[in-house]
């Protein structure tokens, strides 16, 4: 076959590598002046009615934290420690411990004005009860991490859907044009399970997906070029790729993978300008540094990401997703006593300080934070010292964003095995959420192969806004 007469020597350029999206080279040249166009797939955009949240932090707990050994004490459970349970649960392991209740080797008091009763585990989140909405009814579609991690952020348990911050990012837009809408902050020594599937944009365009920043070092990954290149020559190839993609945008109109990929090169190019100092953390007091235990090698990790979410809260960001330490820290199938101990010294006094920050700033009206993992643990015991996976029930902590304060919604049966009482599925709280953003679920749609997508699909779900989790505003 003749190549040279079915391409172009353009298209040709094009499809080897070339057309990899602008970088914006007026924005290097002229600075902080520099102002990115408006887009209709970046641009701040209306909500469908007024809502009370501007922003979103997501503490995804990942591995399944245990509900009856955090946030949902059962007298039951202590009482009948070791008996035999009469119904049977779904379990992954057998023999002879199987349907061995196991109470819970942690005390219970109860805390602030609303009196709720909280795990000496996370003893500074439950100094904070009065500003906290805790769900004990929630509920999800499967056992496995996988499937419930990808269930808890797109709504169903197959991949390929967007997550829940790539529908925000697409419904309202970014109200700072130097700053993706949606940041993911995790670990920077590896990724949870799951990975990137929790913070996929799907078939949403590719913008939507969520980015991920680093909390150490330089806070955008691949942001400048390791090697050093002649004075002028990265300016003429920037130039080159913005022309060449211009033209092929020109000869493609309404391919949205390219306008995405020439947004998000012409977004790295404003983020050279304004990123880092935005998320430097050098100006922030000892006081605010304490605050989220920074000072501490034991809290310091997960408390830096956490005040990077502050950071990029003020900076205006939809959508921003924090994970614990990699793969899945909250997974207690043995040595619960232990384990659970560990990972609540890392996490609950950075949670407690971004919420008490947010507040004294005033903007936890405005910030929806939301604490979950992908599921709950079972009340008997497994390996004789831990619990295994639990889609049944488990409990989630929600602070700001219109949610009422002090106040417990929903119960489970007397062991915590079930939610049965106010129950809470993964689509009732898309719903929710997206409801203080000012966004109606059913009318969020996306046309993806001839149907019109939505986040919470209520014609099969029955999706709704909880409103008895809403304050009385």
């Amino acid at each position: 076959m003749n190549l040279s007469a079915q391409i172009s020597r353009r298209e040709l350029l094009s499809l080897s590598g070339m057309g990899l999206g602008s970088l914006a080279l007026r924005s290097l040249l002229a600075g902080e002046e520099f102002t990115a166009p408006s887009t209709s797939e970046s641009a701040s955009r209306s909500s469908h009615y007024s809502g009370p949240v501007r922003s979103v932090i997501l503490m995804m707990q990942n591995g399944g934290p245990s509900q009856m050994d955090l946030f949902d004490p059962k007298p039951a459970l202590q009482r009948l420690d070791g008996k035999r349970h009469s119904v049977k649960v779904e379990m992954f392991q057998t023999g002879s411990e199987q349907n061995t209740l196991m109470g819970s080797p942690f005390r219970f008091r109860k805390h602030g004005e609303s009196a709720i009763e909280m795990s000496q585990l996370v003893p500074r989140m439950a100094g904070l009860a009065d500003d906290l909405c805790l769900i004990r009814s929630m509920h999800t579609g499967h056992n496995n991490h996988t499937e419930a991690l990808v269930m808890f952020m797109t709504g169903k348990i197959f991949q390929g859907r967007p997550s829940f911050g790539s529908w925000i990012s697409y419904a309202l837009g970014s109200e700072n044009a130097n700053l993706p809408s949606y940041v993911v902050l995790r670990d920077p020594q590896g990724y949870n399970t799951s990975g990137k599937l929790t913070w996929s944009s799907g078939w949403l365009p590719a913008l939507h997906r969520g980015t991920e920043f680093s909390s150490t070092g330089s806070p955008v990954l691949n942001l400048r070029p390791k090697v050093t290149a002649p004075a002028g020559a990265r300016e003429d190839d920037l130039k080159f790729l913005s022309d060449i993609n211009r033209i092929h945008l020109q000869q493609h109109p309404g391919d949205s993978r390219l306008e995405s990929r020439i947004h998000n090169y012409e977004l790295a190019a404003r983020m050279q300008l304004s990123a880092e100092r935005i998320l430097d953390l050098g100006g922030e007091s000892a006081h605010i540094q304490k605050m989220y235990g920074l000072d501490n090698p034991v809290t310091e990790p997960y408390g830096r990401r956490c005040l990077l979410a502050r950071k990029l809260v003020e900076a205006g960001v939809r959508f921003i997703q924090i994970h614990p330490k990699p793969f899945q820290p909250w997974d207690s199938h043995k040595d619960l006593d232990q384990e659970l101990a560990t990972i609540c010294e890392e996490t609950d006094l950075p949670t407690a300080g971004l919420i008490s920050d947010l507040k004294q700033r005033g903007l936890l009206d405005e910030t929806l934070i939301i604490w979950s993992g992908e599921f709950g643990r079972l009340p008997v015991s497994q390996n004789g010292t831990g619990r295994d996976h639990n889609r049944n029930a488990f409990s989630l902590v929600a602070a700001g964003g219109g949610f009422q304060k002090g106040y417990v919604h929903g119960a489970t049966d007397d062991v915590g095995y079930r939610a049965v009482e106010g129950r809470v599925s993964i689509a009732d709280l898309h719903a929710t959420i997206l409801h203080q953003l000012g966004i109606d679920h059913d009318s969020l749609t996306y046309e993806h192969s001839g149907r019109e997508e939505t986040l919470t699909d209520s014609s099969l779900t029955e999706a709704r806004v909880i409103h008895e989790l809403l304050g009385r505003s």
